[in-house]
């Protein structure tokens, strides 16, 4: 009889890791870095955050490149601001085929943006607020 308990045990552990796996690896998460000049950050800032963009980090950075290479480059300053963003996989397309569309409509709108995979996240209530899934942090406090 303990033996079976065990087993039972044991039945229901591996069915409640299957189905937080497949919640996380249904729903990917990537971080997306935008590059653009400080006067334009708080537009992108909002702009990507409704792709229901949950967090965000924006950092001040100077560019590298000197007055004449900017010039050159058809650039205004060097002054620019780096915009961390968490995104779901499945919003990426959309948000960088916007914010490409603004890259080009906008004036001085100029700027860069790229994701990269996260490929691990520790703890269910973390990826929950990351994902802007409040289902999966409240299954977490369970």
């Amino acid at each position: 009889m303990a033996e079976e308990k065990s087993k039972k045990k044991k039945s229901s552990q591996q069915k409640s890791a299957q189905k937080t796996t497949q919640k996380v690896t249904s729903n990917r998460l990537e971080l997306l870095i935008t590059i653009v000049d400080r006067q334009k950050a708080e537009f992108f800032a909002d702009l990507i955050q409704s792709f229901d963009v949950n967090m965000q980090m924006l950092v001040r950075a100077e560019g590298t490149a000197n007055a004449e290479m900017l010039n050159l480059l058809g650039l205004q300053e060097s002054q620019k601001t780096v915009i961390f963003s968490v995104i779901k996989q499945e919003k990426i397309q959309d948000a960088l085929a916007s914010i490409e569309r603004k890259f080009r409509t906008i004036r001085n709108g100029k700027g860069i943006a790229y994701t990269i995979p996260m490929s691990s996240l520790i703890g269910v209530a973390v990826y929950g607020f990351l994902s802007n899934n409040e289902r999966a942090a409240k299954e977490d406090k369970k």
